[in-house]
């Protein structure tokens, strides 16, 4: 068991931003689910009083009084097919986003659309009487707006590129992303409205984000800076140019240190990549790429 623990603790330590988001949200689904049944056994079933102050309220004066949750919901499932589905698409669709995308914008575009994503809930919720009796009670979770998000950002991007979905065949980004807006339209109707709408606002952001891509702007930023606040160190800020080694590293320390060099410096060329294409990389650069890629 033991052994078991070091090797995901290896494998989230070492493995890149899709990684991470797929543990944190198998994490905290299995940490709900396993201190629910617990408590269940104990004769405490606090199933709907956690997830109301994980899971993001659409009642704004609750919202007002959690308002972490416009964070934490995007992270939280209840049920196991919920989170499969949300998962295996955030993998797969995730993998093509950051063949066109770094890493640090693959983060920003997940918490930026599951941010908005909230917004469109919350606003309709607000607005539309339909949803009046509903209001105090409802509550949105999950990361499908999040994932939606990235899903968008690949159909905005590239949508003539074909995928091979079982029992269909190859089919294009551009009409997978029309059937899921058709189905999400269709669903308001039901019983997981919330649900529908905040795909929609996931969907209308990853669309966003690459217009402003292309206009040399980028929505993710507010979230790199953020996380550059909390994680970059006085050397890191000084820092001008980037030097990658590939020597050796001697211990866990500069390994750790290279890797976040090799890492920055795919992203700076995959960010070049999004504004110019390919063709814009210089002959070092592409080598680079290749040979960092290829590690």
């Amino acid at each position: 068991m033991n052994n078991i623990l070091q090797e995901l603790k290896q494998s989230f330590k070492t493995g890149g931003t899709l990684v991470k988001l797929i543990y944190i949200n198998l994490g905290v689904f299995l940490a709900f689910n396993i201190l629910k049944a617990i408590l269940f056994l104990g004769g405490i079933d606090i199933g709907f009083a956690l997830s109301s102050y994980i899971a993001v309220p659409a009642h704004l004066p609750t919202l007002a009084s959690r308002p972490w949750t416009i964070i934490t919901y995007m992270f939280f499932h209840e049920g196991f097919i919920h989170i499969l589905f949300n998962l295996l698409w955030l993998y797969w669709m995730g993998r093509i986003f950051l063949d066109f995308m770094s890493e640090r914008k693959l983060l920003g575009v997940y918490i930026m659309g599951g941010i908005s994503g909230a917004f469109l809930y919350i606003l309709f919720y607000n607005i539309f009487p339909v949803f009046g009796d509903s209001l105090t009670a409802s509550f949105a979770l999950g990361a499908s707006a999040s994932v939606y998000a990235i899903v968008f950002a690949a159909v905005a991007f590239s949508p003539n590129l074909s995928l091979n979905l079982m029992l269909i065949g190859p089919i294009r980004l551009k009409y997978i992303g029309l059937a899921l807006i058709v189905m999400d339209i269709i669903g308001i109707a039901g019983s997981n409205a919330g649900g529908h709408i905040a795909h929609l606002g996931g969907a209308l952001f990853g669309v966003l984000f690459i217009y402003f891509q292309r206009q040399d702007v980028d929505l993710a930023q507010p979230v790199n800076w953020t996380v550059d606040a909390f994680t970059s160190t006085p050397s890191t800020k000084k820092r001008k140019k980037m030097k990658v080694d590939y020597s050796k590293p001697k211990d866990d320390y500069e390994y750790n240190r290279v890797k976040a060099e090799q890492q920055a410096e795919i992203d700076r060329i995959l960010d070049k990549i999004s504004k110019g294409g390919y063709e814009s990389l210089t002959s070092e650069e592409k080598e680079t790429l290749f040979r960092m890629k290829g590690r």
